[in-house]
């Protein structure tokens, strides 16, 4: 099994979200966030005025699914959230060791 992380613009969760649920994902979790990457924030101006946003608003989606799957889910999001401008966002795959559903102690693919 596989943890996916996907770092995205807020204005595209509902088109990762979307784009998820067609493939059948069972399951997501959002998160707010903010962060920089190697843009290190961005100059905004508001009234003329010029301020520096170190930390842009991001959104993190969580979803683990198994191995034989990961490629669809990379695919699905990397489409759904590209704008193919800087801040697009990035994806993190990790190692899942076990999962457990505690409500009926299901465990491994069978407790996603």
């Amino acid at each position: 099994m596989k943890q996916i992380k996907a770092v995205v613009r807020p204005s595209k969760v509902d088109a990762v979200k979307n784009a998820l649920v067609a493939i059948d994902v069972q399951g997501m979790t959002i998160c707010d966030a903010r962060g920089f990457g190697r843009q290190r924030g961005q100059v905004e101006r508001y009234r003329g005025n010029e301020f520096r946003v170190d930390f842009i608003p991001k959104v993190q989606i969580t979803t683990v699914v198994d191995d034989d799957r990961v490629e669809a889910v990379i695919t699905a999001i990397s489409e759904a959230a590209r704008t193919g401008e800087i801040g697009d966002g990035k994806l993190f795959i990790s190692s899942v060791d076990e999962v457990v559903r505690i409500r009926t102690g299901d465990r491994g693919v069978s407790a996603l």
